[in-house]
């Protein structure tokens, strides 16, 4: 599209010195003009007028922590969704198992993602169970945490493990019966990834999935992303999306720190405003679903933590953490001189303690302290306001999730946790009020790709079920937005070109069917609905893009399956 001047009832800029507008004009892919129609015109006079028919035109959505590439291979079809959020019941999960059973090919393998033990009511799954439901057909079902896969007996022969079972891998674990062969559960990255890998590489053209994930997390008005998994081997994949008309989505990369190439620079054929890698990501402790979060306090005994099977004997603890000092210490050194960007999953206070004392001491070594070295904490579920004061004085951004309280919201509280943590959980207002960069995320496939449900979480405290806990933590409507957008991008070293609608920045933009700022609360998630998106000034044809996609050769990505699961929330 050339120049053009799109309009709305309303355009919401997260420009603090004009923050409405009626018009905004586009060249180049740019932002020339915000303003009246008649600012706009005067600015570019060549521009054709273009009524976007939105309620409210907003800068696109950043999401600053998520994984698009290997969510949709893990998720997508030719993967079925069993997630709390399209089967909220272990009934409805049953139904998903029955239906495909009759609708496919029997001698094909089936692969089922997002089960949950503590949403779901129902313990995790093993080979005995899965056999009685499918009997010799091969099948893996993967844990909606990124922590767990569940197969059967097919499965376990199929790979020759019925006479000549695994041993396990360091760090990951195979559920194991008394006498040493595998009952069908497997835990951790490695296992994941020896379990599903094979099987998403026979199943169909991981490209494809990747980029049903793209257009999903575009349908929810994402326009700017992060893959927080990033690996060398998707380099590929992330090019070939990124060449597609209408590709979908901007993608900024962090590296993981278990790779052997972290702290070294990467190019993409792309172009840095489609794909660029701006840091390096570890994992401090686990997922408070499974029980291997690093906290001070308890897990509960109770029916849901005995049946989603976590001991509160055993669960939680300084055991929980995933690296030693000394570990943190001598990646912090490696990656630092190199100005990499550092971001550390961290969810139990103990896991949070544990990362801003290695932060701190790395910045000081560094010489980094008092500069925008914007290192990160992600997730921070059990985040005080110590933390968050100790973080914002430290120059370290806060990355949200406020899915874990919308989900599992009314279970922390009382249920897994006692109220006085589980209450607060993801303390929006806290991080706020303490001055740090805080921004939110979905940390895709773990909740679905959703930034207005997000806004709406931490602007009510509503939980998907209704339920109301520690409403003193709820944040104002523009402090949501903004960490939706111009914060997101901050957090991405992106705000000189995304998050807000100013002159020079990309004319990046999401399309609502309603003005949020004239919307009851309460009725966000209903009434604030996406009805598209615009990269550089063109208005995304998802049918076009995912139309690329299925026309290419899928063959020289197959290797992506290998790589399909990851730690997450």
């Amino acid at each position: 599209m050339g120049d053009v001047i799109l309009t709305a009832q309303t355009i919401i800029t997260m420009d603090d010195a004009a923050p409405r507008a009626r018009a905004v004009a586009v060249s180049d892919g740019r932002i020339v003009a915000v303003g009246s129609l008649d600012d706009c015109r005067a600015a570019l006079p060549s521009g054709e007028v273009v009524d976007t028919g939105a309620a409210a035109l907003a800068p696109g959505f950043v999401e600053p922590h998520s994984h698009p590439l290997i969510s949709g291979v893990a998720t997508q079809a030719p993967a079925r969704s069993i997630a709390p959020w399209d089967c909220p019941t272990w009934a409805d999960v049953q139904s998903v198992f029955a239906d495909t059973i009759a609708g496919s090919d029997p001698t094909t393998p089936l692969l089922f993602a997002g089960f949950d033990a503590l949403l779901h009511r129902h313990p995790a799954p093993d080979a005995a169970e899965l056999d009685a439901i499918f009997g010799d057909r091969v099948v893996v079902v993967t844990d909606n945490s990124g922590h767990g896969v569940y197969f059967n007996s097919a499965l376990i022969r199929s790979r020759g493990w019925d006479t000549d079972p695994p041993a396990d891998p360091v760090a990951s674990r195979f559920g194991r019966h008394p006498d040493g062969s595998l009952n069908g559960q497997g835990f951790e990255l490695a296992v994941l990834t020896a379990v599903t890998g094979p099987l998403m590489a026979q199943l169909g053209n991981p490209l494809m999935s990747g980029a049903l994930y793209f257009a999903l997390m575009s349908r929810g008005g994402y326009t700017s992303t992060s893959d927080m998994t990033y690996d060398p081997k998707f380099a590929a994949g992330y090019e070939a999306l990124a060449a597609a008309p209408s590709c979908p989505l901007r993608i900024s990369m962090w590296e993981v720190s278990t790779s052997d190439t972290y702290s070294e620079p990467t190019t993409f054929t792309a172009g840095d405003s489609w794909l660029t890698k701006t840091g390096v990501k570890l994992w401090t402790d686990g997922s408070p679903w499974v029980g291997n979060i690093a906290i001070s306090f308890p897990y509960l005994d109770t029916e849901v933590t005995r049946t989603a099977g976590i001991n509160p004997a055993t669960a939680g603890g300084a055991d929980s953490m995933n690296y030693s000092r000394e570990q943190l210490d001598a990646i912090l050194d490696r990656a630092a001189p190199a100005g990499w960007q550092m971001a550390f999953h961290a969810n139990g206070d103990l896991a949070l303690d544990l990362a801003l004392d290695a932060y701190e001491d790395a910045l000081t070594r560094h010489g980094l302290l008092g500069t925008d070295h914007r290192w990160r904490l992600e997730h921070c579920g059990a985040g005080t306001r110590k933390h968050f004061d100790r973080a914002a004085r430290l120059g370290v951004h806060v990355s949200m999730s406020p899915f874990q309280y919308y989900y599992w919201g009314d279970l922390l509280d009382g249920a897994i946790f006692d109220s006085e943590h589980g209450s607060r959980w993801a303390a929006f207002h806290d991080a706020v009020e303490s001055g740090a960069c805080v921004s939110l995320h979905n940390d895709g496939s773990v909740s679905p790709p959703t930034p207005v449900v997000n806004i709406a979480t931490t602007v009510t405290r509503r939980t998907r079920d209704g339920g109301v806990h520690g409403p003193d933590q709820a944040i104002t409507l523009g402090q949501a937005w903004r960490a939706q957008t111009l914060d997101a991008a901050r957090t991405l070293r992106r705000e000189h070109l995304v998050g807000s609608i100013e002159v020079d920045k990309l004319a990046d933009f999401v399309e609502l069917t309603a003005d949020p700022w004239e919307v009851d609360p309460a009725s966000l998630i209903d009434s604030v609905k996406v009805t598209g998106t615009w990269l550089g000034g063109r208005r995304i044809d998802l049918d076009e893009f995912l139309a690329a996609i299925r026309g290419a050769d899928g063959s020289e990505h197959t290797h992506l399956a290998e790589r399909s699961t990851k730690k997450c929330c």
